[in-house]
């Protein structure tokens, strides 16, 4: 019994999104066997050995992906800016919304009130809508809390939903995402609490996977950044950077000497820093959903980032102030009708670097031998589809861990 597969899909269609396969990395007709929650084995029926399964699944000629995989979002947060984004289209400015107690603070303020149970009753929902788009693998930046205590509160909230809604959650601490009230006028103080305190607590309590920070002229300087990525590293922890979003500061190549897995936005990133994110293999995250949202007109570099050889992954961005997005398949035609992505890139942008983008390429993100049997099941024609249509979800089922469940 020991050499019998745990499952076995047969007669599907298989995006295997492995680079360099050939377009989406296609096989036709094709099978995937899982055990012990890998895929043990994949490739055309004709070349299916002859081996028992405890179960046999026949796809019918649907299409197959490794389950999606959206590696940037706030989900974590209370109350919403559903007010504030009436008073913008009334023509009030951010700074005015600011001034009246709006804005990032307005989110800060409802999320130190919120419970770590309200928390994560709040953000059910949204992981809720994303997963049912075929999403296994989520990341969940905190950032809202601005202290000690209030951002562990939101980190130990996001493993919670991972272990409430089964699905797998990486976590960042974004402590570095906004000057709070109580610093107004002292970033550098509150850089130094975030350091000094806020970060080696939240490591200490084993609920996060990655740093990350805002470097741009509204939040933190390029040095202030230096220096939180410098303690990230010291306590092993990999880094992110919101970069060059607004303006060019020099984010994409200051996360590049970082080693950062990512930097993301990246609509003002230069051409120097776009190459050495290349050379450091840092993947650019495209936002379409908060350059959507905000009315943005300068477009993310995306044929210098093609030059250059740059990874690129899509994500919602799912906040409440920019990208009040929960569905991770809008990105996707987003991606290509503004940011003029092909199908094939956009969707190896939420699934093969995405998984780059979390530091998960070993495990997720391509469907091959060895890795998590992660798949999403598709009732589509081709791939494009799933870019293609707009406010339609052709989810068939999806299946975590080589088991199946829909």
């Amino acid at each position: 019994m020991t050499d019998h597969w745990d499952n076995l899909w047969v007669n599907g269609r298989f995006a295997t999104m492995r680079a360099g396969a050939g377009p989406y990395g296609v096989i036709e007709p094709g099978a995937l066997a899982a055990k012990a929650g890998r895929i043990d084995w994949i490739g055309p029926m004709s070349d299916l050995p002859r081996r028992e399964a405890r179960a046999v699944h026949d796809l019918g000629g649907r299409w197959v992906t490794p389950g999606l995989i959206d590696c940037h979002t706030h989900l974590i947060y209370a109350g919403d800016r559903a007010g504030e984004f009436e008073l913008r289209l009334q023509g009030a400015t951010y700074e005015e919304i600011a001034r009246a107690g709006g804005g990032i603070r307005s989110t800060v303020k409802a999320t130190r009130e919120a419970s770590e149970d309200d928390l994560v009753r709040g953000a059910g929902p949204r992981l809720a809508a994303l997963a049912a788009e075929g999403v296994t693998t989520i990341e969940i930046k905190s950032g809202y809390g601005l202290d000690r205590a209030n951002e562990i509160k939101m980190l130990r909230a996001a493993r919670r939903l991972a272990e409430s809604k089964g699905i797998r959650v990486r976590t960042t601490f974004l402590g570095a995402h906004a000057v709070p009230p109580e610093y107004e006028g002292r970033a550098d103080a509150y850089m130094n609490a975030v350091i000094d305190d806020m970060l080696p607590a939240a490591h200490a309590a084993g609920v996060v996977d990655a740093v990350d920070a805002f470097c741009e002229k509204i939040a933190f300087t390029p040095a202030q950044t230096d220096r939180l990525f410098g303690a990230a590293r010291r306590l092993g922890l990999p880094v992110k950077l919101h970069a060059d979003q607004l303006s060019d500061t020099g984010g994409a190549a200051l996360a590049a000497r970082h080693g950062a897995l990512s930097a993301d936005h990246l609509e003002y990133a230069d051409e120097a820093g776009i190459k050495a994110m290349a050379e450091a293999g840092t993947v650019a995250v495209l936002l379409p959903g908060a350059f959507y949202f905000l009315r943005e007109t300068t477009l993310p570099p995306v044929r210098m980032l093609r030059r250059a050889g740059t990874a690129v992954a899509i994500a919602s961005d799912c906040n409440p102030g920019s990208s009040p997005v929960t569905s991770l398949l809008l990105m996707l035609n987003m991606a290509c009708t503004l940011f003029d992505l092909t199908p094939e890139e956009a969707l190896a942008g939420v699934t093969r670097n995405a998984a780059r983008a979390l530091g998960l390429a070993d495990s997720l993100g391509t469907l091959e031998v060895g890795k998590t049997a992660d798949l999403a099941v598709w009732n589509i024609g081709r791939p494009a589809e799933l870019s293609y249509r707009i406010g339609f979800n052709p989810l068939d089922r999806v299946v975590k861990n080589g088991g199946t469940s829909s």
